[in-house]
């Protein structure tokens, strides 16, 4: 019985190829959508559940008073040390690093290369999967460097790396060779060997090279390095609160101790957390719009099956006439719904993993295949499969087979009427999601090009940046100068600055400032920025009042320095130019320094941030620098730039960044969403323009009668034409005028996660249901004016 019930339905769904092939399409695209973006939520709460013991694996983060002291994501430096010694039935081990950017050199093969330098528990406390190489003893020597399989690959050209040497250089210049003591393969995304997105570190040293480098771990008076705990069996986040406090108070300054509260947080929960919680508000929004989206296509696929089931009565009458029992004819339509179903779903698995690397991209996220996900998964299409296949097939089922033969016969509905409120009521839901996700777009869209803008304070056009050798002396600093002024004599080149800083977010590290009549107690936290005097010429940084320093090419006075509005306004002055010319101190430091110059308040960081005090100190005076900034006639200018860094810098690599980039890595999340917003949309559309073509051509099917008597009784083509149009028109208005005030409540909550952000307009909402509405009329117009052409006869010959 079972397979003459599967024969049946395979004639039925060849019969009418035209709406299983809607069905089919539509339902597919649907789960096809909710996959991937299913595959990516899962991916991402992956992050750092590969780690050895991961459920007891913590970061240190530090919440100061004054968020200018320090890091959030950092902490003091001998902290986490000092938890595992002093209170080890807490503490099971503990890894602290720091990272930095250096000259890497294999032979010919340079690139600028960042490293993390770090204590030697970084294998054995993780679990990393060690190729080659002793895990216990790969990191004791002072110069010893342990790589990734891709690091390998990269400066060596296979895995095959052990006993090899590279050549590192510090800040001051010199080089030495590293031994590469073990390869290590990371398997699956994570907090520790990627902190952040913008933190990739591939190559990793003992503690013993913080020397060559400059750098030291173990001074309670360093608040920027990394420390991770792994926390004993049943020890709670909690338990740690008491003793870090305790540490801090012994071995800080009060002005620390004072000022910061350090807190732990489980891996796996900072990823999420990360960032005022943007990948978990990402997670949480795709997740929702996967669903929507979804949804749409479940109802489409079940409306046009209820409204394409009531065309079969006379098959039922049939039936019934020749002795089918009604539990067979339920059995009958509750299959050949299941089976439309199973086939859009092997139909969706396929696109699947035919469009998983675009969709990949798109997010930039390597998405898992198939066979990566566990097996319970399984579960989720089978239920969708039986849940949509009963859905769909219950109208037909249960309804019209309750109907009398002679009524089905007939082909009449006096016993039951066609639910047509319902039908139009998930039609409206459809036209509900999309205009949702298409106001949605229009609003993400215009926030992102906010970030992106002129109203950033700089000008960011032709604007590209390369990290250079560092000699951080005054030999090196002259040394630079000298070549930047070589790189501005360049006819492609507008100008050139050296600095530590680019508009990336990063900075050297903050200062306390107070006027020079004033005592420290007043002092105002603030980014610092070492630049030259080029700098606000280069990034078109406008001045409120007084100079960059002083004009180019004239001597610096180390002892001036310059400031930003929200500065000027912190330490007191109520115009830009009050400040010029008055003395401030620094924290620490006995001198006086006169400002010279007061720039106008620009977006170094993310605007999910408010513009922060700035204080710009000349590169001679901090004798620190990492970039040189370009800013470039036009981009074709990048080929002779890249002659003259190798004649002048020929010892470095040429790894250079449009600011458009810089800030697009920035913004990565944000640029995911609307990257998947942008899918979501015209999958929106498909699914709806699929469902409205459905839904006409059935209307059209079952009114051919209608058209042919009105076109007897004198009816024009547009006049049927309007007669379908309106009942469409009137639905998308309906459903638009309940999505536009959801859409309104939805992204005003988006942007509130934004210091700087754009005004909600009336112009999305009214653009979003303008192109419903052309699209769906330009649709029906199409079926419509082919069917009220045809010869009424045809359609008013009885059978």
């Amino acid at each position: 019985m079972l397979l003459n019930y599967v024969k049946i339905a395979q004639r039925n769904i060849l019969k009418n190829r035209f709406y299983s092939l809607l069905n089919i399409t539509g339902l597919a695209t649907g789960i096809t959508f909710a996959m991937l973006i299913m595959a990516y939520v899962w991916s991402e709460l992956q992050v750092n559940t590969t780690l050895k013991n991961a459920p007891n694996q913590y970061i240190i983060q530090s919440k100061w008073k004054d968020a200018n002291m320090g890091f959030e994501l950092a902490t003091i430096g001998p902290l986490a040390k000092a938890l595992k010694e002093q209170y080890p039935t807490l503490v099971k081990n503990y890894y602290r690093w720091d990272g930095v950017t250096t000259n890497a050199a294999v032979g010919e093969k340079k690139f600028r290369q960042g490293v993390q330098i770090g204590d030697s528990t970084f294998l054995t406390m993780y679990g990393f999967k060690v190729l080659q190489g002793d895990a216990a003893t790969a990191l004791n020597a002072p110069y010893s460097m342990v790589v990734t399989e891709t690091m390998a690959k990269k400066y060596f050209g296979s895995a095959d790396a052990l006993g090899k040497t590279m050549s590192l250089e510090n800040f001051s210049g010199d080089k030495h060779d590293f031994q590469v003591t073990a390869v290590i393969r990371i398997n699956g995304k994570n907090s520790v060997t990627s902190l952040t997105d913008q933190n990739e570190n591939g190559i990793y040293l003992s503690p013993k090279a913080f020397p060559f480098f400059g750098r030291d771990m173990e001074s309670w008076n360093n608040p920027y390095i990394v420390g991770m705990l792994e926390l004993q069996d049943g020890v709670t986040a909690a338990q740690l609160a008491q003793p870090m406090a305790v540490l801090i108070k012994q071995n800080t300054p009060a002005q620390v101790s004072d000022n910061v509260q350090p807190y732990v947080v489980a891996l796996k929960d900072y990823y999420l957390q990360k960032d005022n919680r943007l990948v978990s508000r990402m997670l949480y929004t795709l997740s929702g719009v996967a669903l929507f989206i979804l949804l749409m296509a479940v109802i489409n696929f079940i409306n046009i099956s209820v409204s394409r089931s009531s065309s079969r009565m006379k098959e039922i009458g049939v039936r019934k006439v020749l002795g089918s029992l009604r539990k067979q004819l339920i059995w009958q339509f509750l299959i050949e719904s299941t089976i439309l179903v199973f086939i859009s779903a092997i139909l969706a698995f396929v696109l699947y993993l035919a469009l998983k690397n675009t969709f990949g991209q798109i997010l930039n996220r390597t998405l898992p295949s198939l066979d990566e996900f566990p097996l319970y998964f399984i579960a989720f299409p089978l239920l969708l499969i039986c849940l949509t296949g009963l859905a769909a097939g219950l109208y037909p089922a249960f309804v019209l087979s309750s109907l009398k033969s002679v009524d089905s016969l007939k082909g009449t509905l006096k016993s039951v009427k066609e639910n047509v409120v319902l039908r139009k009521s998930l039609v409206a839901f459809q036209f509900f999601t999309a205009a949702i996700v298409l106001i949605g777009a229009f609003i993400i869209t215009k926030q992102i090009q906010l970030f992106f803008s002129r109203n950033i304070g700089y000008d960011k056009e032709y604007v590209v940046s390369a990290q250079v050798p560092r000699d951080w002396t005054p030999k090196g600093v002259n040394q630079m100068q000298s070549l930047r002024t070589q790189f501005a004599a360049m006819p492609e080149v507008k100008g050139v600055t050296l600095s530590f800083e680019i508009p990336d977010g990063g900075n050297s590290g903050n200062l306390n400032v107070y006027r020079g009549t004033a005592d420290s107690t007043t002092a105002v936290a603030s980014y610092m920025l070492s630049t030259d005097e080029y700098y606000a010429d280069t990034y078109g940084i406008p001045m409120a009042a007084g100079k960059y320093f002083n004009e180019p090419d004239l001597y610096t006075d180390s002892s001036k320095v310059v400031i930003n509005e929200k500065m000027a306004t912190s330490l007191g002055w109520k115009l830009p130019a009050d400040a010029i010319g008055q003395k401030v101190k620094l924290v620490g430091n006995n001198g006086l320094f006169t400002i010279a110059g007061v720039t106008k308040d620009f977006h170094f960081s993310s605007m999910q941030q408010a513009v922060q005090p700035i204080i710009f100190i000349n590169v001679r005076s901090a004798n620190i620098f990492r970039y040189f900034s370009f800013k470039l006639k036009g981009s074709d200018a990048i080929p002779a730039l890249q002659r003259k860094w190798a004649a002048l810098i020929p010892g470095a690599p040429f790894e250079y960044k449009f600011t458009d980039d810089i800030l697009a890595n920035m913004y990565q999340t944000e640029v995911q969403l609307k990257q998947a917003a942008y899918t979501a949309t015209i999958l929106s559309f498909i699914i709806v323009l699929l469902g409205v073509t459905g839904m006409i051509s059935l209307s059209i099917q079952k009114r051919r009668k209608e058209i042919g008597i009105r076109k007897v009784l004198g009816s024009s083509i547009n006049g049927i034409v309007t007669l379908f149009v309106k009942e469409f028109v009137v639905v998308i208005l309906v459903a638009g005028l309940v999505a536009c005030p959801v859409a309104y409540i939805i992204m005003q909550r988006w942007l509130n996660d934004y210091v700087y952000r754009i005004d909600i307009t009336v112009l999305p909402f009214i653009i979003t249901l303008f192109v419903l509405l052309v699209i769906t009329t330009v649709l029906i117009v199409l079926q419509t004016v082919k069917a009220a052409s045809a010869n009424p006869v045809n359609s008013l010959r009885s059978e």
